[in-house]
């Protein structure tokens, strides 16, 4: 028998995009730009109470599959939602978040915190930090060719 443990961990991750706080909220509340930047979401309901789920993954798998809960939300200032992650059947974390908009300039800073409980090795800390900053950089991309455009 394997030994269970979860590791414990919260990480920040901060970026700032040429956008207004509305625009990046709207790019988190809105289905159709969030499928541009994180995934489309099979369910998606964005309020306090509401869930988003989507499933997805590298054609030769592993299938993951988001399933979130929103616990608070203020327009165009926070999001807050709890959320569990599997890979394939297994469940390998879950986690609270906390994204903060901030107006700077013309801009806005998000402050993405995620405080999360990983479990049995089967994803860490580092490597969802990682892809949180990856997953940021996409949004941040989405704004760029807007001002581009």
């Amino acid at each position: 028998m394997n030994e269970r443990f979860v590791k414990h961990a919260t990480f920040v991750v901060e970026r700032t995009y040429p956008a207004s706080p509305e625009r990046v909220y709207q790019a988190w509340a809105d289905p159709e730009t969030k499928s541009k930047w994180f995934s489309k979401p099979e369910i998606f309901d964005f309020r306090v109470g509401g869930r988003e789920y989507s499933k997805g993954g590298p054609p030769e798998g592993p299938v993951f599959t988001f399933d979130a809960s929103y616990q608070e939300i203020v327009p165009e200032q926070r999001i807050v939602y709890t959320y569990t992650l599997d890979s394939d059947d297994t469940r390998v974390s879950v986690s609270n978040t906390t994204v903060e908009l901030i107006r700077v300039g013309d801009g806005t800073k998000l402050i993405f915190t995620e405080q999360g409980a990983f479990f049995d090795g089967h994803d860490t800390p580092e490597i969802r930090e990682h892809g949180t900053g990856i997953m940021l950089d996409a949004l941040g991309k989405l704004f760029e060719a807007e001002v581009g455009a």
